[in-house]
């Protein structure tokens, strides 16, 4: 194998783990995961079943990923974050039986290219977060987050836009339908659409 698993990690043999990527203390791989190339997965994390994590992701120790998640290429989850799935949570049905499988339907998070989440941060079930968006550490988040947001607090909400190198923006231009958006310094600039600009508050 071209990847690299601690003795205390646990990954099933129904994984498929991509080259380079390295599987630290602790951490559990459960079945039919695919996890792409020269990833990072964090002491005492935990990826449930059919996740799927693109190539280059750091997961810091402590994740936890429940299934239903899609992680895109170059993700980073700092420590301690969450990807949840249920909307309904509960442990038994009206009748007090313990639920199955069958009693309750998985509500899908995706994880944008490039995106990074600060540690403690918790998805809600259904939740997406755009391209090199920026999830501040201990956000709750439970709208979906454009490409290149800037989002925290509890609930989070978005509070600004953020280049691919992490720089905050700030408006250069716009016309009817867009907004360009350049770092202060002047070397990165993005286009996004006037109506996600206009719901943040500048």
């Amino acid at each position: 194998m071209n990847f690299f698993v601690h003795p205390t990690a646990e990954v099933s043999d129904q994984a498929i783990i991509g080259d380079k990527t390295r599987i630290w203390h602790q951490a559990q791989i459960r079945e039919r995961v695919r996890i792409g190339e020269a990833c990072i997965i964090g002491k005492g994390s935990y990826i449930d079943f059919d996740v799927v994590i693109g190539n280059r992701c750091k997961l810091q120790n402590g994740v936890y990923v429940y299934h239903g998640a899609i992680i895109e290429d170059g993700v980073f989850l700092g420590p301690g974050v969450m990807l949840l799935n249920d909307k309904n949570p509960r442990a038994i049905t009206p009748d007090g039986e313990l639920k199955s499988d069958s009693d309750w339907q998985v509500s899908p998070t995706h994880i944008g290219y490039g995106a990074g989440l600060g540690g403690g941060a918790i998805i809600l079930p259904g939740v997406s977060i755009g391209k090199w968006a920026i999830i501040g550490s201990g956000a709750v988040v439970t709208k979906d987050i454009p490409d290149y947001g800037l989002a925290y607090g509890n609930p989070a909400r978005l509070s600004g836009f953020v280049s691919p190198g992490g720089h905050r923006l700030v408006e250069k231009s716009r016309d009817e339908e867009t907004v360009t958006l350049i770092s202060p310094k002047g070397d990165e600039e993005i286009t996004v659409l006037l109506a996600v600009h206009q719901s943040v508050v500048w």
